[in-house]
């Protein structure tokens, strides 16, 4: 038994600083081990107290009879490490700390923390300021959350890993108040040693879970996080998480346009993708949609059948249903004459969906007949059942009407109280039915099944970093545009061709080397969003190159306070789509954007992420994923007859760039191309303008 099976299924308990009065924190969790049920043994400490609740109390931890597999610690944060150093002196498996006051409190409280950790030893750590955890499988509450105060909980295979202690204690209260079961709780908060991807990895293993839910304040370690998430992915266990913060979005004045694009929270969100986690939107998600997967049922389209004796609540989930992308179909015309035969009379609406069956005084086999009739048509992935007040007459005919048809088929069912009913929907669920009281839950647990049957195991190996050439010769912060173009260019992306002059003369000789006009811009290290202050010209005349200049010269000095003294005559790039390529980093890791617009970026917002895998670039998989992932890819594809561009070129630039960011790795502060011209297809793509930002080499 390793050291998380020890903590989370203990055969033995000490409980230290105990207190006699269960009405304290401290005399919480020897009581909620006796009234749930714990067969092990429990062992409190308290030099002060002979006896707990019938059980003798011990002096200090080392003379307990046996070594514990787990010590609740509920000393203070001045003295909780004299206990983990005992427990840690006596073999334990693992502490669970309560106390607060550690690194969320400032440098005082980082240090208690560091102390904690260096007492633990190889001792394994849950917490400090947590609310410890809770094994509702095996009736061991680790705990001193106020919710287990209630008598019992329905026991199911949703395992929750909460950052916050007081979310383990509300998700613990509701899920019992609606008859969700749950597995496992565990509350991870300052995650001094054991955090989210430990017991992510744990509960993939755990035979009663089947459903993983995570409630995220900060995701410590990516790279653990995202092992465990894949680890949960390969075992068929759909993630869920619900991450905090979103306001937050962590998006920053950067040079690059990059930076504006790629928040924090949105590098949650390709975290989450790309690990096949599903990601809650709102709190009350946290619960709907494991609910909903628990069943284990597989929603394999997005044709919903909505069964309703009363008109009005059906449209309402019909509405959510559609907003969300779902469709509704009439049933076809099997499926019409089926259901045709089991009501007659014209006070059913059986040709159109939602499928209105009157079900005068409640009739549980009409009910039964006509889910199984939607069940089995060829027009429906899933049924919605909607439950109206003719169902609280008879709340358990309804729910047991429901779950007869469950066997029969493996598509999913999920019902709609549509009245206040908290008991009727406690009860479907309790039958293995997902019940909700709003008409938007059910279109969210619709979409998280299919999202489930939808994700795929990550298996991105990457490619490896390409050679990193000499870069003595660029210097180190913000590069001009013609250095940044110059970097690409060494990594095999193709870069517009260009000249740099110093005067109005030298602009003039190099636009004549040119075919055709050209772009006009200034060149500095200092000014990156040239257009802003008047630095670009566009379709520029060699015969008014002398004059642009000296327009722009007086335009940005005007703007900006800098004189410019150099200037890039560029070729004129035509009909090719602008799209904008660049990279972001931070604590989550490196991620390649993309996205549709050029100059216009910002406006679009029309963009996708992807994180870097551990040992190199993208593949040009994951490359073709990412322009499939931007909302205007038809524009690259043929459009309303638009002319194909030259995706493939696109692609493998992409990988240039991602392979580009692996290799100078930290070096690379900031790199953007805006815009790159995906021109058609067949003639590749150019990188017309270019930001880079080199830290000390």
């Amino acid at each position: 038994m390793n050291a998380i099976q020890r903590l989370v299924t203990p055969r033995s308990v000490a409980v230290i600083g105990a207190s006699a009065d269960p009405a304290k924190t401290a005399g919480r969790p020897v009581s909620y081990l006796r009234k749930h049920g714990f067969s092990g043994a429990i062992y409190p400490v308290n030099p002060k107290v002979d006896s707990i609740d019938g059980l003798r109390c011990y002096p200090d931890i080392a003379s307990l009879p046996e070594v514990p597999d787990v010590g609740i610690v509920l000393l203070g944060a001045e003295r909780a490490h004299l206990a983990v150093r005992d427990l840690a002196a006596r073999g334990a498996g693992a502490a669970i700390v309560l106390a607060s006051g550690y690194t969320e409190t400032g440098a005082e409280g980082a240090r208690r923390q560091a102390e904690l950790i260096e007492a633990a030893g190889s001792m394994r750590l849950l917490g400090p300021n947590t609310i410890g955890l809770v094994n509702l499988t095996d009736n061991i509450p680790l705990s001193a959350s106020g919710a287990l105060e209630m008598d019992e909980f329905p026991v199911g295979n949703i395992g929750v890993v909460s950052q916050s202690g007081g979310i383990l204690g509300a998700l613990l209260s509701r899920a019992a108040a609606r008859g969700i079961g749950l597995s496992k709780l565990i509350s991870t908060s300052n995650e001094v040693d054991l955090d989210l991807a430990d017991f992510i990895d744990y509960l993939a293993d755990d035979e009663a879970t089947r459903v993983i839910a995570l409630y995220v304040e900060s995701v410590r370690n990516p790279e653990t996080f995202r092992r465990a998430a894949l680890k949960a992915a390969r075992a068929g266990k759909p993630v869920v998480a619900f991450k905090i913060g979103r306001s937050e979005s962590g998006a920053r004045a950067a040079v690059s346009h990059t930076g504006a694009l790629a928040g924090a929270d949105r590098m949650y969100d390709a975290l989450f993708e790309q690990v096949g986690v599903i990601r809650a939107q709102t709190f009350s998600d946290l619960l709907d949609m494991p609910a909903s997967l628990a069943t284990g049922r597989k929603l394999r389209g997005n044709r919903i059948a909505i069964l309703t004796s009363t008109g009005g609540a059906g449209t309402l989930v019909s509405d959510s249903l559609g907003v969300a992308g779902f469709e509704t179909p009439a049933p076809d015309d099997a499926t019409a004459e089926k259901l045709r035969a089991l009501q007659k009379g014209d006070h059913a609406a059986l040709d159109r969906n939602p499928i209105d069956v009157t079900l005068a005084g409640l009739q549980p086999d009409l009910l039964r007949a006509a889910i199984r009739i939607l069940l089995d048509s060829p027009s429906y992935d899933a049924v919605a059942v909607i439950v109206g007040s003719s169902g609280l007459a008879m709340p358990d005919l309804m729910a047991n009407a429901i779950r007869d048809c469950l066997p029969g088929s493996d598509k999913p069912v999920v019902a709609y109280v549509s009245p206040h009913a908290p008991e009727v929907a406690s009860l479907l669920n309790r039958r293995g039915v997902p019940a909700f009281s709003a008409p938007e839950a059910c279109t969210v647990a619709f979409d998280a099944m299919l999202r489930a049957a939808r994700a795929g195991v990550d298996n991105d190996a990457g490619t490896p970093p390409l050679p990193v050439p000499d870069l003595s010769g660029f210097g180190t912060g913000s590069l001009d545009e013609a250095a940044a173009k110059t970097l690409f260019g060494g990594f095999r992306i193709p870069v517009a061709r260009e000249v740099v002059v110093g005067n109005t003369e030298e602009a003039t000789a190099a636009a004549q080397q040119f075919d055709s006009n050209v772009v006009l811009k200034i060149l500095s290290a200092e000014i990156t969003h040239k257009s802003d202050v008047g630095g670009v010209a566009v379709n520029v005349a060699p015969s008014e190159i002398a004059a642009t200049l000296a327009k722009m010269a007086s335009d940005v000095q005007s703007a900006t306070g800098i004189a410019p003294s150099r200037y890039l005559v560029q070729e004129m790039v035509r009909g090719g789509i602008e799209v904008i390529l660049g990279m972001h980093r931070d604590v989550l890791g490196t991620a390649i954007l993309l996205g549709m617009g050029g100059i216009t970026a910002e406006l679009f917002e029309d963009t996708t992420l992807r994180l870097l895998p551990p040992n190199g670039g993208l593949t040009r998989d994951a490359a073709m994923q990412m322009i499939g992932a931007l909302k205007t890819a038809p524009l690259l594809t043929g459009f309303r007859g638009r002319p194909k561009a030259d995706v493939d070129a696109l692609a493998d630039t992409i990988v240039a760039f991602s392979r580009m960011v692996a290799a100078l790795g930290d070096t690379l502060v900031e790199a953007e191309i805006n815009p790159v011209f995906v021109l058609p297809a067949g003639q590749g793509v150019v990188a017309a303008d270019g930001v880079a930002i080199l830290a000390a080499h």
